[in-house]
């Protein structure tokens, strides 16, 4: 009796032996810009085991969006990494036995549900194979955009904005964090940003969105009914494909 539990001890502890740490560098990088970290509260990576949707690692990403000139500017050769040691990432640790065929998840941005997105790939894990460095690498397309004028179910009386233009405002980043300005990295004469403004439910107009500072964008129309008014806000960049979207609703009364 006593041998066979001997037995079943060497073999329970030779299986947790055989379990092989394995370290896992991911960075989520920003559609057409730098690499998401601190400044923005990072991206949330979550690695799981595809066959049983067990967590294997999660956390944070960390660290700078990286260097410009080396993203932005330099032409990508094979083999020279665009991260270097202070760019954002999280490095997990993974202890597997055996190859295992993983996912790993990206959220982002965690702390702008509207612009939030997923993204994930597929890939094997082999036990001891660490892969770091620049990592891999997955991309978050869209822009952050937080309308800030007028504000979420502001009640505004009709006679105070009468035969005057109503101010739209917002603030439209990279995905990032990274600025848009005039004739910037990333220029705002290059980027589309327009509110689509409804009452009611039903269309009304466009209303056109021009740049007047780091990253502020305002345009302006007359209103002159009350109603429940709804302005969606989207920014485009026709090279890149990338876009992103607010909505706000508001109310004007008599």
């Amino acid at each position: 009796m006593k041998t066979l539990f001997l037995a079943t001890a060497l073999l329970f502890s030779s299986l947790m032996v055989s379990a092989t740490e394995t370290k896992v560098m991911i960075r989520a990088k920003a559609k057409d810009a730098k690499f998401i970290g601190s400044s923005l509260g990072g991206a949330h990576i979550i690695i799981r085991n595809k066959l049983n949707q067990q967590i294997l690692a999660e956390g944070n990403t960390t660290g700078s969006t990286g260097n410009t000139d080396l993203i932005m500017k330099t032409p990508k050769v094979r083999g020279n990494s665009i991260a270097d040691e202070q760019t954002g990432g999280f490095l997990a640790t993974v202890d597997i036995d055996e190859p295992t065929f993983v996912t790993i998840e990206a959220i982002s941005p965690l702390n702008n549900k509207q612009a939030q997105a997923v993204v994930s790939t597929e890939m094997w894990l082999i036990p001891g194979k660490n892969i770091v460095g620049e990592g891999i690498i997955l991309e978050i397309p869209g822009y952050i955009i937080d309308i800030l004028k007028p504000r979420t179910h502001q009640y505004i009386g009709l006679n105070t904005i009468k035969n005057k233009p109503f101010l739209f405002q917002a603030n439209v980043v990279m995905m990032c964090g990274c600025v848009i300005e005039k004739g910037g990295v990333w220029n705002s004469d290059e980027i589309e940003v327009k509110g689509i403004l409804k009452k009611d439910g039903k269309f009304i107009k466009n209303v056109d969105m021009s740049w007047v500072s780091t990253n502020l964008f305002e345009g302006s129309d007359v209103i002159t009914t009350a109603g429940n008014y709804e302005l969606i806000l989207y920014a485009y960049h026709a090279k890149t494909g990338n876009t992103g979207v607010d909505k706000v609703n508001y109310v004007i009364f008599d």
